[in-house]
This record gives structure tokens, C-alpha cells and sequence, in this order.
């Protein structure tokens, strides 16, 4: 890890600079792709899992038997450990429920907002060396809660034609009403335009490779919106004399080991305390399944030294890390002073894997700096606000002289003629 001391405030946006990682044309392939499955629908959808999956699949959807049989390949105490996150997640998210919200602006002018589900959601979860299901307890759990009519599921299949039997089993634990076994870009596509398999969408959630996320981006000029821009996933601890250094080096590691483009920083006022978590990070690592990828992630990771708290918490708020956790002994003056964080995690025993899984907050989080101006997915991902209005006899003439001459000043007379035509009639 790299070990900074004292950065100038000139010199952050260098420090905190987050790694890329390019890839060549990615944009022009993921249009073609766009292109092809627009046209041709599953034929194309086929012919991109035989080439990225190296699978031939005669059905892409998945059966009744399929989930059965995945059933009963996961153990009972998986299950039990999905069941207590779900229990969690539902408890977490219902509690966002808001009702409607209804004023009387003026007397007789009544406006009220009233939130709605989005009917069609599509969700996207990677499979390979680490398939995500818990991004479906994260995803599909609020978007059952919201009442979401369709909730499509595509992960990519394995070499055999087959998801994770622990993705097919949270799945059918959520609600999900159609899973397909197609991935990569052509699974955003098929979500963006619909296919013979894959019903079109109104907005695709979830995690992914540069291939992925960009091709998430490119759905939303065809209309259909997305849960948020992403990046490799973050994590910065903030920790000084108090904290456990095995504990901080431990959650380091759980972010780094999910990819090479991974980035984590701790942040310290004690260089006792960045010599000490520096050394159980070697030691940590060393036992790691993973630990080549993790090694990768922590070459890009930094160990930060500042003088003070409000130095440490300005250069915080400027990072926006997406996962944040806070080990000092002053953590109010932390938690009140944090500006831009994805998910704040508090005390020596509150890990970040904690909310990855089963404490109940949700794990989908915006990266690369986004805290600063997005939310984490939540209930609210899920729908949207509708405003409702009705005016009596007595409201419109409250307010119809004022939107007659504010529609005149614009030179919009077809405005004031709606105002004026029924003020006229109430005249006689």
C-alpha cells in the first residue's frame, strides 16, 4: 500500500485519484451490440453467449425444474443465512414507506404527491468467480416492498448452460417473475429494447464489468433509466488509536479482494496506527483464496497520515467514498461533519461486509466519487412521485389573475386563455 503523509490540500485530487482502467473502443462495441439486438432480438442474444459464455443454449429462460433443483443444491444453512438477510432487508426498507403528502396551498387550490411503483424493473447480476446473490435479496426484496408489477433477472450461465444454484434459489425467495440465463452487454440490451425472451424494461439495476456499466449508460438513450452510474467498489476507513488494526485491515482486504481495479484507503491521524494496519494486511492477505486479485487492489490503495481531525474529514468528504467506516474515538464530530458517503459503517464491530449481507441497509452504492451527488439504492429507486392537483370555483379565482399576467409576460396567450375563459364563465 502506498503510505502518504501529510498531503497538501493542492495535491488531493492527485492523492485520492481512483484507478482506470481502459478499454479499447468499448463504446463503438457496445453500440454494435445494441444495434444487432435491436434487430434481431434472441438470435443475437445466442449468438453472444456462445461467443463471451462459450455455451450453446437452446432456452434461455429459466424453468420450474431448473429452480427446483437448485433448491435442493443449496444447503440448508445458506439458506437460513438468505432467509435472516431477506428478514433484515424487508424490515429495513419497509420502514422507508412514506404516505401522501397533501396541502391546501391557497383556499380551494388542493395539491397533493402520491408515489407509484415502476411497473417493469430489470435486474443484472454478475455470475463468474464471485456470483452476487446478495444483490438480489438488495435489489429485488424493495422492488417487491415497492410493488413493481415485472422484475426480469439476467445473469450470465456457466460453461454448462447453468446459474448458481444460489442465485436461481434468492430469486425465486424474492419475487422475481422471470430469470434469463444471458449476460454481459447483450443482457443490458435485451432489458433496453425486449426480445422474444426478455421483456423490455423501464429501468435496469445492478452491478458489472466496464463492458456492463457501459452498457447501462447507453440504455438510458433509449429511453430507459438506470439505478446509477458505477465503478469499482471503495472503501475508506477512517481510524485512530482506538480502533483494532486486524479489524481495519480485515475490511480492507474484504473490498480488495473483489477486484483488481478495487480501491481502499485508510485514512489516520496515528502513525502508529498505519504501521500497524499495514502490517496485518501483509499478514491477512497471505491467506486469502483471492489473494492475487487483492494484491492487484491494494498496489492501487493508500495509507493517508493527517495532522487532524478536520483535515481528515475534509479530505473524506472530497474523496465521496462509497462504502465508509468510522473507528475513532470522536465519531460524532465524524458522522455530523460527513458530507458525501455512499453508506457510513460506525464502531470496531460494525465491518462493511456487515451491509453487504444481512444487517438490512442496502449494498448498491454509488462509486467513483458519485456519493456526492447520489443516493444508494433504496424504496424510493423503485418508484416514483406523482403530484396531483385540484382547484374549486373559489381557487381558481385566487390564483387566475396571477397566472394570466405571468403567462402574458412569457407571450404564452393560449395560457392566459385557460385561465381567462374560466374566469369569465364564473363572472357570469
Amino acid at each position: 500500500m502506498n503510505k502518504i503523509y501529510n498531503p497538501q490540500k493542492k495535491d488531493w485530487k492527485d492523492v485520492l485519484k481512483r484507478p482506470t482502467q481502459t478499454v479499447a473502443d468499448i463504446e463503438g462495441l457496445v453500440n454494435s451490440i445494441f444495434e444487432e439486438v435491436k434487430a434481431n432480438g434472441d438470435s443475437i442474444l445466442k449468438k453472444y453467449t456462445e461467443q463471451f459464455d462459450k455455451v450453446s443454449l437452446e432456452n434461455m429462460l429459466v424453468s420450474d425444474v431448473e429452480i427446483e433443483e437448485a433448491k435442493a443444491l443449496v444447503s440448508d444453512e445458506l439458506k437460513s443465512a438468505i432467509q435472516l438477510a431477506k428478514s433484515n432487508i424487508e424490515v429495513f426498507h419497509k420502514a422507508q414507506k412514506t404516505g401522501r403528502v397533501e396541502v391546501e396551498t391557497v383556499k380551494g387550490v388542493s395539491c397533493w404527491q402520491e408515489k407509484r411503483p415502476i411497473q417493469k424493473i430489470g435486474l443484472y447480476i454478475p455470475g463468474g468467480t464471485a456470483p452476487l446473490f446478495s444483490t438480489i435479496l438488495m435489489l429485488a426484496v424493495p422492488a417487491t416492498i415497492a410493488g413493481c408489477n415485472e422484475i426480469v433477472l439476467c445473469s450470465p450461465p456457466d460453461k454448462e448452460g447453468k446459474l448458481n444454484p444460489a442465485i436461481l434459489y434468492t430469486a425465486n425467495l424474492c419475487g422475481v417473475t422471470k430469470i434469463v440465463k444471458v449476460g454481459g452487454i447483450q443482457a443490458i440490451a435485451g432489458m433496453t429494447f425486449g426480445t422474444e425472451s426478455i421483456p423490455q424494461v423501464y429501468k435496469i439495476f445492478g452491478p458489472g464489468n466496464q463492458y456492463v456499466t457501459v452498457a447501462k449508460q447507453i440504455a438510458t438513450k433509449y429511453g430507459v433509466a438506470i439505478d446509477m452510474p458505477a465503478g469499482p467498489s471503495e472503501l475508506l476507513v477512517v481510524a485512530d488509536d482506538t480502533a483494532n488494526a486486524a479489524f481495519v485491515a480485515s475490511d480492507l482486504l474484504s473490498q480488495a479482494e473483489h477486484g483488481i481495479d478495487s480501491q481502499v484507503i485508510l485514512v489516520s491521524t496515528s502513525k502508529t496506527m498505519i504501521e500497524a494496519v499495514e502490517k496485518e494486511v501483509a499478514l491477512q492477505l497471505e491467506e486469502l483464496p483471492r489473494k492475487e486479485i487483492a494484491r492487484q487492489a491494494i498496489a492501487n490503495s493508500k495509507l493517508i497520515y493527517v495532522e487532524d481531525d478536520q483535515t481528515a474529514i475534509d479530505l473524506i468528504n472530497e474523496y465521496g467514498p462509497e462504502h465508509y467506516i468510522v473507528c475513532v474515538a470522536n465519531e460524532d464530530f465524524y458522522i455530523d461533519n460527513t458530507q458525501n458517503a455512499g453508506s457510513v459503517f460506525i464502531g470496531n464491530y460494525t465491518p462493511e461486509s456487515a451491509g453487504d449481507y444481512a444487517s438490512g441497509t442496502n449494498h448498491t452504492l454509488p462509486t467513483n466519487g458519485y456519493a456526492k451527488q447520489y443516493s444508494g439504492v433504496n424504496l424510493d429507486s423503485f418508484m416514483k412521485s406523482m403530484t396531483f392537483q385540484k382547484i374549486t370555483k373559489e381557487g381558481i379565482q385566487a390564483i387566475g389573475n396571477a397566472v394570466e399576467l405571468m403567462a402574458e409576460a412569457e407571450g404564452l396567450q393560449a395560457h392566459k386563455n385557460a385561465i381567462t375563459l374560466r374566469l369569465n364563465s364564473l363572472e357570469k
